[in-house]
């Protein structure tokens, strides 16, 4: 497991955050339902070649969670922001999944954030997005943030095994669902869904062109929630390098294939 032991207030919330290596610096950005967590197969191979900062997003993981908190796209490159401003960054290897890619994105055309170079992969960049089961619960909020217990985990259980191809060991499902449980965490985990807008990418999507540093897209093959065509078509407006696919692997490459993302970082990273 990662360690979080540093806490940033950042617009009225706690983020956590820590970090891991020497050498220049990296910011890891998750994306949902996940937390930091999902970088625990990841980070130790790239800690010998780089200070990876990483940190849970609003309402995720150790980070705050409250009633009427803000949770959506629209802060989070805010946050990213912020951070990157309290680290002290300069133009940091950025490695970015999912809402990670979002707000990474955001963040270099909202923000005007520069990168040393961007590893995106399975991204929530293009419209259309959004499951029925996001539509589903984002109209009945209420009513899944109180479900019994046993409901919400079975739900919970199934929903993480949708974004990986290969079944998920139960380290990883106790690791993901960990932070959505309880009394806090529940209706934390609706409330993220809830908030999930395609006006925030709507905003920047007219924006995307040539980024001034090596832009790597990275796609599962079986992305069962991002189909692989968006990745294309991702690559194709932002980076002159073709999309990597990775066979075996769905949306969760975290996990289905770790070692696709540390060798396209490592290449990535070393190669330029």
């Amino acid at each position: 497991m990662l360690d979080l032991p540093n806490t940033a207030q950042i617009a009225g919330n706690a983020v956590k955050w820590g970090r891991m290596g020497r050498g220049p610096a990296m910011v890891a950005i998750h994306g949902t339902p996940f937390s930091s967590q999902v970088w625990r197969r990841i980070i130790p191979s790239l800690a010998e070649h780089r200070t990876v900062y990483y940190f849970d997003l609003v309402g995720y993981g150790q980070s705050e969670m409250r009633a009427g908190q803000d949770v959506s796209l629209g802060v989070q490159n805010e946050v990213l922001a912020a951070l990157m401003d309290e680290w002290q960054l300069d133009r940091p290897d950025v490695l970015a999944h999912d809402f990670g890619g979002a707000t990474a994105l955001r963040g270099w055309y909202l923000n005007g954030l520069r990168y040393g170079s961007l590893t995106i992969f399975d991204a929530v960049a293009l419209a259309p997005w959004g499951s029925p089961f996001v539509q589903h619960v984002r109209q009945h909020e209420a009513a899944f943030a109180g479900m019994p217990d046993y409901m919400h985990r079975a739900m919970l259980r199934a929903y993480l095994q949708t974004a990986a191809h290969q079944p998920l060991s139960e380290e990883a499902h106790e690791v993901y669902a960990a932070p959505w449980l309880g009394p806090v965490g529940q209706p934390a985990f609706y409330r993220q869904i809830a908030q999930m807008d395609q006006r925030f990418t709507d905003e920047v999507e007219p924006l995307y062109g040539a980024m001034d540093c090596p832009v790597t897209v990275l796609w599962g093959e079986q992305d069962a929630w991002i189909p692989i065509e968006r990745g294309q078509e991702l690559a194709r407006r932002i980076s002159d390098r073709p999309i990597i696919r990775v066979p075996g692997a769905g949306h969760l490459i975290q996990d289905d294939r770790p070692e696709a993302i540390v060798a396209a970082v490592l290449g990535m990273i070393l190669g330029r």
